[in-house]
Formats: structure tokens, sequence, C-alpha cells
């Protein structure tokens, strides 16, 4: 069709071309090859922009055992913070800094130092220095359930005062009427789908899914410490029991390990610290150790999948090639790994989660900023795609997490965590013509003004941060806190559809 628009075009033949059409489909033909080619050599992960962007690897980090956690896996021996944290400011307290709106910003060329080594402290456990690998039904313990719930900043269960003398507020009834839901929702998971890892509403029947290896009871896993703490007693009994009889660990499919860990490792654990139940402990370490296998790689770094017959590990397919772990996988495992080795004794699950660390720690980072793909086999970034939404979300909330989990003396995570939120405000923040505050993603030094939904979490990790941050940056903190939390409450707002789904796009629509 092209050829029959040109001036004097008539064919030799329906199948022929005379020698002046010959030469102007070649043309044609030659510039959309150059053009196919110019994209390709520009995409984010070419050797140019790595060269551009990274300073040049001398050796593969990670590659070094761990050392033995020292005395309780979640203290380390450090200096303290030079600028300890004060007591928090009073309410509405000005902050110079927070007064000014961060825009875009320029001088992409310059480079964050990496990161450089850190001792890690060693000492020789008293009397574990070799951990034994908990026995089926006879898994040491040196957790004390009863210290632990006496340092509970809230009651639980059972303990707290007569309901019926509470005086009626707003905020009761709002919580008897999230209760009532949350009845709702288990009695009809109950109804068309116990034990099943999911209940499709639609259809009213269970289903498996193949994210989980053949392990089963997602929901009811996930709801336990819901309905512990929301005090639906016969609920919880209900769910207790069927951990106890049908939750089975005899599986033999290709699970998650993000999603094995995050759903059923931290539900039981959970449980457990609620409860003291040991069903509970026992069946979390077992778990745990079904999933070291993804751990076996050159540097430590997990794969995405673990084959609970095999052992074996393979990378997502659709993870750059199949051959990258994803950060916000491989970074969301601290919490529950450190209790594994805390609730077992075994520290095997700790040295696997301080080996990620530090192969984090000392790679080097574009801008101080952590990218979404890695190579489990050379610990190089694959890809220059930087997301605080999907792909890399958890990484951070974990950060800051470890360090209060640890009584904040987890002083690498605390260090990591404001260093990531300096980086992510320095290049990511951009307030929008509206003047709606967002948080962009980064293609190999490109920004892409979208903000996905996953992303709406930061507002509550900024928040939940500002009170350990130095004095002087924690009002601003909670204002960028807010002003996240209200961008993403405009993309519901605002949103014409009767489902409300804030999507990548649709967060830069409200903008």
């Amino acid at each position: 069709m092209l050829m029959r628009k040109v001036p004097g075009f008539v064919p030799a033949s329906p199948w022929g071309l005379r020698l002046p059409q010959k030469f102007l489909f070649l043309l044609f033909l030659s510039g959309l090859v150059t053009l196919c080619f110019g994209a390709l050599f520009l995409l984010p992960n070419s050797s140019r922009l790595k060269r551009l962007f990274l300073a040049p690897r001398t050796q593969q980090p990670g590659l070094e055992a761990v050392a033995q956690v020292a005395g309780h896996p979640l203290t380390r021996e450090q200096e303290s913070p030079p600028n300890p944290a004060p007591a928090a400011p009073a309410p509405g307290e000005d902050d110079p800094r927070s007064q000014a709106s961060p825009r875009r910003r320029k001088g992409w060329l310059r480079r964050t130092r990496p990161t450089g080594p850190r001792e890690e402290a060693t000492a020789a456990r008293a009397s574990s220095a070799t951990a034994l690998r908990p026995q089926e039904g006879s898994i040491s313990s040196s957790f004390d359930f009863n210290a632990f719930r006496s340092r509970l900043r809230h009651p639980v269960l059972g303990t707290r005062a007569d309901k019926s003398k509470e005086p009626q507020s707003l905020v009761q009834s709002q919580r008897e009427k999230i209760k009532e839901m949350m009845q709702f929702a288990w009695q009809s998971y109950k109804r068309y789908a116990m034990g099943k890892n999911e209940l499709r509403p639609l259809t009213r029947d269970g289903y498996e899914g193949n994210m989980f290896g053949g392990l089963s009871g997602a929901t009811v896993i996930d709801s336990l410490d819901t309905l512990y703490l929301m005090e639906l007693k016969e609920e919880f009994q209900e769910a207790k029991a069927w951990v106890e009889e049908s939750f089975h660990l005899n599986v033999s499919g290709e699970a998650s390990l993000f999603e094995v860990n995050i759903r059923y490792i931290g539900g039981l654990l959970s449980a457990f610290y609620l409860t003291g139940e040991e069903v509970f402990r026992i069946k979390a370490i077992k778990l745990g150790e079904k999933l070291l296998p993804a751990f076996d790689t050159p540097t430590g770094i997990p794969k995405g999948v673990v084959n609970f017959k095999s052992g074996s590990n393979r990378s997502w397919g659709w993870a750059v090639a199949g051959g990258s772990s994803i950060l916000a996988e491989f970074g969301s495992l601290h919490l529950e790994f450190l209790h594994l080795t805390q609730l077992s004794g075994n520290q095997v699950f700790a040295e696997k989660v301080r080996n990620i660390r530090k192969v984090l720690r000392d790679i080097d980072k574009p801008f101080g900023l952590y990218p979404n793909f890695l190579s489990p086999v050379s610990g190089n970034w694959m890809q220059h795609h930087v997301s605080v939404g999907g792909l890399g979300d958890s990484f951070y909330e974990y950060l800051i997490k470890s360090w209060l989990m640890s009584a904040k003396t987890d002083m690498e995570a605390k260090d990591m965590y404001y260093e990531a939120l300096e980086a992510i405000e320095t290049h990511l923040l951009n307030v929008s013509p509206g003047g709606l505050t967002y948080i962009a993603e980064w293609r190999g030094g490109i920004l892409d003004h979208k903000m996905g939904h996953l992303a709406c979490f930061s507002g509550g990790m900024i928040a939940l941060g500002a009170e350990d941050a130095k004095e002087e940056k924690r009002a601003h903190y909670r204002e960028l806190a807010a002003q996240i939390t209200k961008t993403c409450h405009e993309s519901y707002a605002r949103s014409g559809s009767a489902w409300p789904t804030p999507s990548a796009s649709s967060m830069g629509g409200v903008c």
C-alpha cells in the first residue's frame, strides 16, 4: 500500500518492482531497522548506561560466610549513634526544611559513594555454638513467652477491663462494625472454601492456586492473628483446630519464597507470639526449613521459587529473562527469619538474611537507590528500574521494622533505611502541577512520572520512621507522610470508576 502511493509507481508485474521502486523500498526498510537497533541500544540496562551510572566492580560481594549471630539474634554490638534521637518535638513544631516542596532534581551524573564495609560483630555462643537442626516434635526454644507478653504495649485477649463498663463512643461502635464485617467474611470463607487458599466470591468456591507449592489454608493462617486480636474466640478456635489437624507440610510443588514467608510463616509466628501455642511455633520452623534451598546460590541471594520435593530453586521467568531475584522478595525475609532463629536455636535462618544485608550494603548503588532486579549469581543489578511500589516496596518497610523489632539496636537497618529514604526524596519525590506529592519511578536515569498504588504504603512507613529520625527531620517526615497519603486518597476520590482500583497510570492521572 505504501508503494502504491509513490508518484509514478507502476509495477512491472503483480509481484515485481522496478529499480527506482526497489530503491525506495530498501531505503524505507533500512530506516526502520536503524530505528529498532537504536531503541535497543538505549534501553536502561544497556552496557553504555551501566558504565555511566555504576562504578566498575572489583569483586563480587556476599561470597563470604556470615559470622554466627552473637548472643541474642536481635542484638548486635553497635556503637551508639552520634546523635541519639531525643524525645519527639511538641505538636505543631515547625521545621524549616518541611516548608520547601521538593521539586524535580537535576544532576543525574552525581553518584552516591558505595557504602563502606562494616565489621560484623562476632562472639561465641556460650551454650549453643553449634545449634542442631530442630527435629520432629522436639524443637528447642529459648523464647520466654511470659516475658514477651509483659513487654507488650497494649493488652491482648482476655486481659482488658470489663467492656460492659466502658463508655460507648463512636470509635467503639466503629470497632464493633469492623468485627461484624470480619465475622461475615470468616463465616463465608468457612462455608464455601474452608481450608482452601482463597475464596472465589462470584462462583462461591475455593481455589488453591500455584503460588504455595501445594500448601493449603493460606486464608486460615493469614486470619489467625486478626481473629485473636478482635477477640473472635470461637472463630479463632476453628482456625487453630484446622492448623492442628489439617495443615500438612508434606507437599511437593513449587512455591514462592516470598509469599510462603509473609503469609504462612508470618501468620504462624504472629499466632504463636499472641497465644504461646506450640503448634504454631513448630510448624513455622519446619516450614522455614523447607524454604532454605532457595538460598543455594553463589551470592546467597535467594531465588524466587523453591521446589519442595527436589530442593531445587529458580528465578521467575518474567524477571529480566529469568535471571533475577526481586528486591521486594529477597529483601522481605528479615523479620521472620530472625525470629525463626530465636525460636529454634538454629543459626542458619539468621545467617541467610544477614548475608542478604551484606550484599546490599556492599554493592554499588546508583545515587543511593536500590534497583528492583539483582542477579543471584553475579551479585550485579540486572536492570536500573527503581520503584517504591511493586517490586521494591516491602524491602524499605522491612528496614524500618527491623530497627523497631530489635528494640532499636539494629543500627545497620536504621542507617540503610534513612539513607534509602534520603535518596528517594532527592531523586524520586515530585510535586505535580496540581500540588500533589508523589514518588516517581526511575528507569536508568530517566524519571517515569507515575506512582503505583502499591507505593501508597509509604505514607505509613515514613510516618512510622519519623519518630526515630534526626530531630530536625521529624516534623518534615510527618508532613511528607501526610502529603503522600493525601495523594493516594485523591486517587480514589477522583476516580470515575464504580470500582476504584488506582493503577500506576491512574495515579498519574489524578495529579
